[in-house]
């Protein structure tokens, strides 16, 4: 067993409840027992969806983009004037 990897035995040490995250990408089996990583406690998924989210969110931002925007498959003409959207 490796002295840093997260297993069930040491997971059973945490307080009741105590949620499992990770950042993304993990290595499984190296950091993470798979068996603590697809557990009940584990908000791993989650955690990496919503990362990417934000940090699309701040790209976005810091890019300054104008928030007229077109979103993918609207010509900016739509996005302007909805007179001008295809029909």
């Amino acid at each position: 067993m490796l002295l840093y990897q997260l297993t069930p035995a040491r997971l059973a040490c945490a307080k009741r409840g105590a949620l499992v995250l990770h950042p993304g990408p993990m290595i499984r089996g190296l950091e993470i027992d798979p068996a603590v990583a697809d557990g009940p406690q584990s908000c791993v998924l989650e955690q990496v969806t919503n990362g990417v989210a934000v940090r699309m969110a701040l790209l976005f931002l810091l890019m300054g983009m104008p928030a007229e925007t077109p979103v993918s498959g609207e010509s900016a003409d739509a996005a302007k004037d909805p007179a001008h959207a295809p029909d």
